[in-house]
């Protein structure tokens, strides 16, 4: 890594009436934040300027900067991506809201493709307003995956050690099971289990898959999935030397605390892994893309528009995600000596005086 042993961490600013500009403000005046890492923010002062003026408690300073050679540690760095004076209307779909934040995000995923940053943690998007001719995806994720040219990438949301993965994303409830295929479970299940070793430090992980249908199919009464799909999977991930145990049927699954002895729970669609995973990590859930070159992660929650604006938007989720971001950065560099950090007790400090309220996606 560049500048010192510190990372350096880009952050995206997400849609610009959202409450990404705020967290990233709020994340960032915690001055100890510098010690752990160089944050470059891709932005534009303007945009910055506006939000300070809206929670003028929180003490941000911040150099610019248009080259990467230019990066100051100790400090934060703005990355101006544009000049042009822009209309924010917090807690507003609008157009240009949607066109900055893939600006954004787009010169951050260059930078990174380019290792001038070492890490990215983007703040949320809305799904509407990103979409034009050249920006078809459905969120991040898929948008990483075709950047960085992977055939598949694993969407895993972390809170300690407890972490769920999808096998499908942003797919409309009527076409899940069409996109459930052997081939599918057998390839997200190769990326956790190499992730959960580099990434998370875990010599043999343990993974627990759960089931599509209620009550896993119950033996092929309540759906086939199970028999014909998911179980062949599941044996050939054991083929492959993986601790891989399932299916369970969901519901048991998280109410008898199942997901404590594993290391990570692969759940079949969205709904089905986030509902238990935003339940049970209140506030501190983190947003992993696995699988890619680059380490990516984001906070678990959405554009918030019904609060952006309003100096009501807990940051708690966004500072995880940087510290995260960092954690595994170190971890595959084989820091062994950085998994009993001092840095975590730290956080645990910071995240218990960050008593906003919760965040309502």
């Amino acid at each position: 890594m560049h500048h010192s042993d510190k990372p350096v961490i880009g952050i995206s600013c997400g849609d610009l009436n959202g409450i990404g500009i705020e967290i990233i403000i709020k994340t960032f005046s915690d001055q100890r934040i510098l010690q752990y890492c160089t944050p470059i923010v891709f932005a534009s002062n303007k945009v910055i300027n506006f939000y300070k003026k809206s929670i003028p408690e929180y003490n941000f300073n911040y150099q610019i900067t248009k080259e990467f050679d230019k990066i100051k540690p100790n400090t934060i760095n703005l990355f101006q991506c544009w000049e042009e004076n822009v209309n924010i209307n917090p807690g507003m779909l609008t157009d240009e809201g949607g066109k900055y934040a893939i600006l954004s995000l787009q010169t951050a995923v260059a930078a990174l493709k380019q290792k001038q940053i070492d890490g990215l943690v983007t703040a949320p998007i809305h799904k509407k307003n990103i979409q034009t001719p050249d920006f078809t995806y459905t969120g991040h994720t898929p948008f990483l995956k075709e950047m960085f040219t992977m055939p598949d990438v694993v969407m895993m949301l972390c809170a300690n050690n407890f972490r769920v993965a999808l096998v499908t994303e942003h797919v409309p409830v009527k076409e899940i099971s069409a996109h459930i295929t052997k081939e599918k479970i057998v390839s997200k299940l190769n990326i956790m289990h190499k992730s959960l070793q580099q990434d998370f430090g875990i010599d043999k992980p343990k993974i627990a898959v759960l089931g599509l249908n209620p009550h896993a199919g119950d033996e092929g009464l309540i759906g086939s999935e199970e028999e014909q799909i998911i179980k062949p999977a599941i044996r050939e991930a054991k083929n492959n030397n993986q601790l891989v145990v399932g299916p369970y049927s969901a519901d048991a699954f998280f109410a008898r605390q199942g997901y404590e002895n594993f290391d990570a729970v692969l759940a079949m669609y969205h709904d089905q892994g986030l509902i238990p995973f935003k339940a049970l990590a209140i506030g501190e859930g983190v947003n992993f893309t696995a699988g890619l070159p680059a380490v990516r992660t984001s906070p678990d929650h959405g554009v918030a528009f019904d609060i952006a604006g309003k100096n009501k938007a807990n940051h708690l989720s966004f500072m995880t995600s940087v510290f995260e971001c960092i954690d595994i950065l170190n971890r595959r560099n084989g820091y062994a000596e950085m998994r009993s950090n001092p840095l975590r007790n730290m956080t645990r400090t910071i995240m218990a005086n960050a008593k906003d309220e919760a965040i309502e996606e």
